[in-house]
């Protein structure tokens, strides 16, 4: 068979005396854009655009806003009458939410349905999270399931009273 009549089905680096084949030329944007319809010469504006736009501020309300986090500042601030760490670390506090309108609900647990302070605690947490600036009401959701365990308190907690 001569080499003229052979079909390749692979490419190959070219026998002596075989032809050359040469690269097409590389394309190039100007011959791609008509000249009379090219557009403006572009601008590194957009940096100054990017650098302009100033952060969206935080959230007041919902999860992670101000609010949320100024009523948990005050929830630290209560301490268990038995043991000496605060109610939001000893894990007793199970949520905080506030909505649009300000009014925050703190869904909280005792160490047990007889604990001596069942009857004042939640009212002092209500009162708490009421009396932070810009919380239009509070109210407290006292739950028993999950039932409060150790494994609730946070590290800081658990340090404090030699639990590590």
């Amino acid at each position: 068979m001569s080499s003229d009549t052979e079909k390749k089905d692979y490419i190959a680096a070219p026998a002596p005396g075989d032809e050359v084949l040469t690269k097409p030329p590389r394309a190039r944007v100007e011959d791609a854009v008509d000249p009379d319809e090219a557009p403006a010469k572009r601008t590194r504006d957009y940096l100054e655009g990017f650098l302009a736009h100033q952060p969206a501020e935080p959230p007041q309300a919902g999860a992670g806003g101000d609010l949320q986090q100024a009523v948990i500042e005050a929830l630290k601030e209560i301490y268990d009458p038995e043991i000496p760490v605060n109610i939001y670390d000893l894990g007793l506090i199970y949520g905080v939410e506030v909505d649009d309108e300000a009014d925050a609900t703190v869904t909280m647990t005792l160490t047990t349905p007889h604990c001596p302070v069942a009857e004042t605690m939640p009212g002092e947490v209500e009162l708490r999270a009421a009396s932070v600036p810009g919380i239009r009401d509070a109210e407290v959701v006292l739950v028993w399931d999950p039932p409060w365990s150790p494994e609730k308190m946070s590290d800081e907690a658990r340090l404090e009273l030699g639990m590590l």
